[in-house]
């Protein structure tokens, strides 16, 4: 196993190099100056000049990219032009929230799947079964921006349950848990409920085929009951492609936090991302982009390994 996990690391470190090279760039070339939206009102040529010989601007793409990557390997991400922080200091502060909001909606979105996509195999092609299917196509087909608008509308605003964003109450100093999970529970679902959608038909599928299988009918012609026959025997089978969703997600999961928390105002990755974007801060955008291909490999990883903990059959050598 460790030899497995170590040749997949080394695999990964040329994807993860490409993705360096490609994100820098794309972010030299798109339209936007960082020089002029630094000074703002008070640029000029000479104070560009200036600016640009600090920011290590007025080098050629690939010598800002050896020296990039030659202190990005040293755990140096730089310092953020715009707050003027050490990206890896920004980047501590902000992954914590990002991380609580990805594992409630993680967690979400199995449970959700996995029951739904249980009872819509049991009671397939029955109207139960076309219902489900009508709405998960309805939440599936709808945009996250759109989703959170509607969810504040409705739960903060008419029905005010729950805050309309942040991360805690401005006006309490001594915010306790219960009050960070009250302001998680939005954007939280919010994310969670694009990707149940999804999870749930993939889970409908291999617990239809699964519910077939032979093993199945020996279960039930043994005298088990339908409920152990579905959680005991069917299900641990039927979860294996949301193991390999699991890992496959974690990217688009983490870009779905990009948009839920500029919705929310919630002050993880994804709002930092948004930020720099519109700041230019190149530095910012970089190790962030950088945490996400890491993110995607891991996520493939942690997949590959899950596998093999749920199915003994699965080994790696």
């Amino acid at each position: 196993m460790s030899r497995y996990v170590l040749r997949r690391i080394l695999e990964a470190i040329p994807a993860l190099l490409g993705v360096t090279i490609i994100s820098f760039i794309l972010l030299h070339i798109i339209p936007g100056n960082p020089v002029r939206i630094l000074l703002g009102n008070h640029y000029t040529a000479y104070r560009a000049a200036i600016l640009k010989r600090n920011l290590g601007l007025d080098k050629p793409l690939y010598m800002q990219y050896l020296l990039w990557l030659w202190k990005a390997l040293h755990g140096n991400f730089q310092y953020s032009y715009v707050y003027n922080r050490p990206v890896t200091a920004l980047i501590l502060s902000a992954l914590p929230h990002t991380l609580e909001l990805v594992a409630l909606a993680i967690i979400i979105a199995h449970l959700g799947a996995v029951l739904i996509g249980t009872f819509q195999a049991y009671y397939a092609d029955t109207w139960f079964d076309q219902v489900i299917t009508v709405i998960l196509y309805f939440f599936y087909a709808m945009p996250v921006f759109w989703l959170g608008v509607l969810v504040i509308e409705a739960f903060a605003i008419h029905l005010n349950w729950f805050p309309t964003g942040g991360i805690t109450n401005p006006n309490n100093p001594n915010p306790n848990f219960w009050s960070y999970v009250y302001h998680l529970i939005l954007p939280g679902v919010t994310l969670a409920v694009v990707s149940v959608a999804g999870w749930a038909r993939y889970m409908r599928s291999t617990m239809r085929e699964t519910l077939v299988q032979d093993y199945i009918r020996t279960a039930r012609s043994k005298g088990a009951g339908e409920f152990r026959v579905l959680l005991v025997h069917a299900l641990r089978n039927s979860v294996l492609p949301l193991i390999t969703l699991f890992g496959l997600s974690l990217p688009a999961l983490f870009g779905g936090a990009l948009v839920v928390e500029e919705i929310f105002n919630y002050p993880g990755m994804g709002l930092l991302f948004w930020n720099a974007a519109l700041d230019l801060d190149m530095p910012v955008l970089l190790a962030i982009i950088v945490f996400l291909g890491a993110i995607t490999i891991l996520g493939n990883l942690i997949a590959d390994l899950l596998y093999a903990l749920v199915d003994p059959r699965i080994s790696y050598t």
